[in-house]
């Protein structure tokens, strides 16, 4: 049985004070120079739950860890089943307002480029551009041996050649794109290995417990840099994967804005704190900003 990841942390004093208001965020962005660091809340609008929102799917799922991965065969073939089926049910999602407002910032130059936390490949989908995927994408996929990577419709496609009768759905998907099956429903489930070498594929993202490349961590330090204001989307900053970006701009003097539903791990490190659902919002900030 696989163990939970570390991947909660608690509150200590009193919550810090949130508003309602966009003024703040108004006043912020109306320069330009902002770098958007978005998270799972931002995708929720899309069908694709968060982790740890009201509904977050931590509370039913323990996600893949990398460990897990690399060390057991059969977590791998567990994985790809409900990765194969969640997999059809990730490439439905269609970008939502939130996206969409995140792009129209860009092309009106109040937003110079984003940092995104999610796998789903939505902000391209919404037109975004200079988008530094942190955590990868589902839609690659990886050779663990020989770096290999091709597109996840590919990998599809060999998958369902090699199980041609895995005729099983899923109502929900997770934010890492595993579906919740049954023990049952996987059973005898076949995987494919490389192409090109023969080894061991992995999505082409960071599993819990993996650490982010760090030439793109650099890469996402050069933009907090560049940056005069980050703007936070739709993450609770729970892990230091997206926390350190905060603190960093926080400990260079640049204002952080938090527009997010519930409390974060970076509050005390923002100027501003707006807790509202964020396709609403984010549309209402591009309008006040005349960036339709």
């Amino acid at each position: 049985m696989r163990t939970r990841p570390t991947l909660t942390w608690t509150a200590t004093g009193d919550p810090l004070p949130r508003t309602t208001s966009l003024t703040p965020l108004v006043d912020l962005l109306r320069p330009g120079r902002a770098l958007v660091l978005s998270g799972a809340g931002l995708s929720t609008e899309s069908g694709i739950p968060d982790y740890r929102g009201a509904e977050g799917s931590l509370r039913k799922h323990t996600p893949m860890t990398y460990q897990d991965f690399t060390a057991s065969a059969e977590d791998r073939r567990r994985y790809w089943a409900r990765a194969h089926v969640g997999w059809r049910a990730m490439r439905r999602a269609e970008p939502n307002d939130g996206h969409r407002a995140v792009a129209a910032l860009q092309r009106a130059g109040l937003v110079d480029a984003v940092i995104t936390q999610n796998v789903d490949g939505l902000h391209q989908d919404g037109g975004a551009t200079d988008v530094v995927e942190l955590h990868g994408s589902l839609h690659r996929v990886i050779c663990l041996d020989c770096a290999a990577t091709t597109d996840r419709a590919e990998h599809d496609a060999r998958l369902h050649e090699a199980n041609p009768g895995f005729t099983t759905t899923a109502d929900r998907v997770n934010p890492d794109g595993d579906a919740d099956l049954p023990a049952e429903a996987v059973a005898g489930f076949r995987v494919v290995d490389c192409a090109r070498c023969g080894g061991v594929l992995k999505p082409d993202v960071v599993f819990f417990g993996e650490n982010v490349p760090p030439e793109r961590v650099r890469r996402c330090y050069d933009l907090v840099d560049a940056a005069d204001t980050l703007l936070v989307l739709g993450s609770s900053l729970t892990v230091m994967s997206g926390l350190r970006f905060v603190r960093h701009a926080a400990k260079s003097g640049k204002p952080v804005a938090i527009l997010n539903r519930g409390i974060t791990r970076g509050d005390d490190r923002a100027a501003v704190r707006v807790d509202r659902e964020l396709g609403q919002a984010l549309s209402e900030l591009v309008d006040l900003l005349g960036a339709r």
